[in-house]
């Protein structure tokens, strides 16, 4: 499909602050190492993988195994870039009943991990994983049980106790996917004070309020969603004010107000991620909001493209058109923190893919790289100035 191009400017000056010496960035990819159904070891996949990435030219080496783990199939990196946390999605796990979480220090000249610790993620099939604003607590959801919980983070990465587990519950309209709750991700808000978990079964977006000092989290309000929509994964606008949550059921993202002060999500509207009618066998994933504020990005599997969207000042979303990732499944990307490259993840064809960002337009313009990697479902970058990374 063709992109309508987009008058939205977007100067260099609205991104993400990094300093002009960062040139270079590590890329985690999270793998599956276990089929579908878990009954089959992929014989390739052995779970976080490395790259070395150029933001200034966009290129990206070959992967390299950074860490054994199973089904690490997402992570997320402490804001000082020392450590990453990752979940272990399994429904069962050295006797205990549910996944884990695991704690691993980063080596900057290498970007190989050294696991730390690990404990369980109070609920099985754990899929997402945040750490908040001030690195004190992870926040992660377990979908096979529909619950959520925070965890202490000590000073050395090491993982602590559970702070708070809640359980949601109830069900909604599709017999086969909602009878009963499946949380699917967690996210902090920009003031730290509400966490907003995304379930999948109950068509809900659970509003928490978030206790910083003792990671706590409580009950405070909930959005409902359509039914059947299937809300996944969620993404605040780096001003604030709004908030995305994609629908993997419906392949449909919905823009909404925040406000962060009450902490309530108000809707705007909900567009289709996809151009006609979905078909069976698609889905969708992943949204994410561009540093810039300026476009909103969602995956599609089975229709196997990249949704782009543009936003304005009101919120409202406009289409700019669907990107072919080139592979199937793009269950995951990331967007480098200048905004200016979108690595995805297409985890049935075993590759990942660079994109390079219009700046203007928000369209994605494949660089040509596509590098192998085994079942990939999870991209992070972890960004560090000239000369921090990778030795010397």
């Amino acid at each position: 499909m063709l992109f309508r191009r987009s008058l939205l400017p977007l100067t260099l000056s609205l991104l993400c602050g990094l300093p002009l010496a960062a040139q270079q960035s590590l890329v985690y990819i999270g793998t599956y190492t276990v089929r579908a159904g878990g009954a089959t070891k992929d014989p390739t996949s052995k779970g976080i993988y490395v790259s070395k990435f150029d933001l200034a030219s966009g290129k990206m080496e070959p992967i390299e195994l950074a860490a054994e783990i199973t089904n690490p199939s997402f992570f997320a990196i402490h804001p000082n870039g020392k450590f990453l946390y990752a979940v272990g999605e399994t429904y069962g796990s050295a006797g205990k009943p549910g996944g884990m979480v695991t704690a691993f220090s980063i080596d900057a000249s290498t970007g190989k991990l050294t696991k730390l610790n690990e404990v369980g993620s109070e609920g099985g099939g754990p899929c997402f994983a945040t750490v908040d604003k001030t690195g004190r607590w992870v926040l992660i959801a377990n979908y096979g049980t529909g619950s959520v919980a925070s965890f202490a983070l000590a000073t050395d990465g090491k993982l602590g106790a559970a702070a708070s587990v809640m359980q949601h519950k109830g069900s909604s309209v599709n017999a086969q996917r909602q009878k009963g709750p499946h949380a699917h991700s967690i996210n902090i808000d920009p003031k730290n004070r509400f966490a907003v978990a995304a379930d999948l079964g109950t068509d809900r977006l659970y509003i928490y309020k978030f206790d910083q000092k003792t990671g706590k989290l409580s009950e405070h309000s909930e959005f409902q969603m359509k039914p059947g929509a299937g809300p996944r994964h969620f993404s605040f606008h780096p001003s604030g004010k709004y908030a995305f949550a994609i629908n993997e059921m419906q392949l449909t993202v919905t823009s909404m107000f925040w406000d962060g002060n009450a902490g309530k999500l108000v809707e705007i509207e909900t567009l289709p991620t996809i151009p006609g009618e979905v078909q069976a066998g698609q889905s969708t994933a992943e949204v994410l909001a561009h540093p810039s504020g300026k476009f909103v990005y969602g995956s599609n599997r089975g229709h196997d493209t990249i949704a782009v969207f543009s936003i304005d000042n009101r919120g409202k979303l406009a289409r700019v058109g669907n990107q072919p990732t080139q592979g199937k499944t793009p269950r995951n990307f990331g967007l480098s923190p200048d905004g200016k490259w979108l690595i995805a993840a297409n985890q049935n064809s075993d590759s990942l893919v660079v994109f390079k960002i219009d700046q203007a337009t928000g369209v994605l313009t494949p660089t040509g790289q596509q590098l192998e990697a085994p079942m990939p479902v999870c991209v992070r970058f972890l960004v560090q100035p000239k000369g921090g990374l990778f030795g010397k």
